[in-house]
């Protein structure tokens, strides 16, 4: 092996100086969160003027597909050519194809754009998380992990709300429109804020390989997640199909890794125990938050009889709670230095309010209600910026993006998986239960596509049946998350470094 130079200690960064790489960070993964917020709000008047019902979940699909695709492309990416050009290019991306978004004619164009504007996504947020990684030491991160959660609770609420306005005053274009402002801002930001960030002094060897066998792996596997139990029954054979084909790639990419010399997903992160139990556990408990995502709104309009409006007050406390939940987290690493005990209670407690959200029913107060969505979410997210630090914490300097990226990656498979398992397992409840009433065929009427209706004109027994259908879903959100606990529990815990470590910093270009 060649002889390596000394590397030098790693640079520190004052408070101002922090603060000010944040911006431009968090500005990037602001404008990915919001964008997928704004799009939902919008997505009945896409429907309607591009004509284009049928294929309507492709505008979420195409984006979602791809943007967890390139998460661990651009975190390899990261580590070879520096945060900030990454992210640089991850917004310009971004903002080219939140253009063709806008001027889009037909739904087959609207939804290319969406495939593009992913590609640029999967930078954004991934590079935030990893431009913390690079100037907070581990013990310190914790409590700037706060401001990334606060970034999501202001898009999950602020989003809906916006995306509204413009749809009813302006036009759905405008929920693309308005990416170009803030893009272009964040691409200037970016520029001065981000020069400082250190850059590792390797010759870039790209896995272009194993990109090329991930990327159809990923696809394969999210459209059986989107398709499966909806589109497609489980046992149709395009699915075992796509499954069979996910399967194969994923062995065909391991192997590539084994022999790759730059591998895109180092086998090095996975043979560590930290980083194997905490991606895990990311994936379980990512699938127990976008399981609820799907299924609250649902719940609180046909069962509990809630307005849209109130439904929306409702779910506050569920992003609320993500912050909520990540403050305590972030300040016990911070005096402690350790993480282990904190998802292991909170992940319980959001265990103990999916059992309880099965036992509301329309005569349950709201503000119980509120409670209970409140301990869910504050238990998710308490368990999500720990297992992060723990992964970095647990990393070697050369590979922060990587591991962050693997991060990402598997809360985006983990999320596309909980919510396709708990919706179908709603649907599947809800057919048999009403297949036992003489009325097959009625759960696609009232579920159609996860849109809210109405149970004005339901007979009280298809209404039971509705509503025993989610308290089963949510004993299996239940489950979901007790598993989540289980893996919490085996990991193992390193006490956070309060240093950076070794980096190889050259100023970026």
């Amino acid at each position: 092996m060649p002889a390596t130079s000394p590397v030098p200690s790693a640079p520190q960064f004052s408070h101002r100086e922090i603060l000010e790489i944040l911006t431009g960070a968090l500005l990037g993964l602001l404008l990915a969160a919001l964008d997928q917020t704004v799009v939902v709000t919008a997505l009945p008047a896409i429907a309607g003027d591009l004509n284009g019902l049928q294929h309507l979940a492709w505008i979420v699909t195409a984006y979602l597909l791809t943007s967890t695709a390139s998460t661990p492309i651009y975190g390899k990416l990261s580590d070879l050519y520096g945060r900030r050009r990454l992210l640089q290019i991850g917004v310009a991306i971004f903002v080219v194809a939140s253009l063709f978004c806008a001027l889009s004619q037909t739904m087959a164009q609207l939804i290319a754009a969406r495939a593009l504007q992913g590609i640029g996504g999967g930078a954004l947020i991934s590079m935030a998380q990893a431009i913390i990684a690079d100037v907070i030491s581990p013990r310190e991160r914790g409590r700037y992990q706060v401001y990334m959660s606060g970034v999501w609770a202001l898009a999950s609420l602020g989003g809906p709300v916006m995306g509204g306005l413009f749809v009813q005053y302006l036009s759905w274009r405008w929920v693309f429109w308005v990416n170009l402002p803030i893009g272009i801002f964040g691409l200037m930001l970016c520029n001065n804020a981000l020069k400082k960030l250190p850059v590792h002094a390797r010759q870039p060897r790209i896995d272009y390989l194993g990109a090329a066998i991930l990327v159809p792996a990923v696809v394969a596997l999210l459209l059986v997640a989107s398709w499966g139990g909806t589109e497609l029954p489980w046992t149709s054979p395009a699915i075992w199909g796509l499954l069979g084909v996910g399967v194969l790639l994923i062995a065909a990419f391991a192997l590539q890794e084994l022999r790759a010399r730059e591998p895109l997903l180092p086998p090095r992160l996975f043979t560590n125990p930290v980083i194997r139990i905490a991606n895990l556990t990311s994936f379980i408990v990512s699938a127990g938050m976008f399981g609820a995502i799907v299924l609250l709104p649902v719940f609180l309009q046909l069962v509990l009889g809630k307005s849209p409006g109130n439904t929306g007050l409702l779910l506050i406390p569920l992003m609320g709670g993500t912050v909520l939940g990540a403050y305590p987290a972030g300040q016990w690493m911070q005096h402690t230095g350790r993480y282990k005990l904190a998802p292991i209670v909170t992940l319980a407690g959001a265990a103990l309010a999916f059992l309880l959200l099965a036992t509301t029913g329309p005569a349950t107060p709201p503000l119980l209600v509120a409670f209970y969505i409140l301990l869910l979410g504050t238990g998710m997210g308490a368990s999500m910026p720990v297992m992060l630090v723990a992964t970095q914490n647990a990393a070697d300097q050369r590979d922060t993006g990587t591991a962050t990226g693997s991060v990402a990656f598997f809360r985006s498979l983990g999320g596309s998986f909980g919510a396709a398992a708990l919706w179908s397992m709603l649907l599947y409840f809800f057919d048999a239960r009403l297949t036992e009433l003489g009325e097959s065929g009625l759960a696609a009427t009232v579920l159609q596509g996860g849109t809210v209706g109405t149970t004005a004109g339901l007979s009280p027994p298809v209404r039971a049946a509705l509503a025993h259908s989610f308290d089963l879903a949510f004993i299996g959100g239940a489950i979901i998350m007790a598993i989540s606990v289980v893996s919490a529990m085996l990991l193992k815990e390193i006490p956070l470094r309060t240093t950076l470590g070794p980096i190889d910093p050259i100023g970026e270009p």
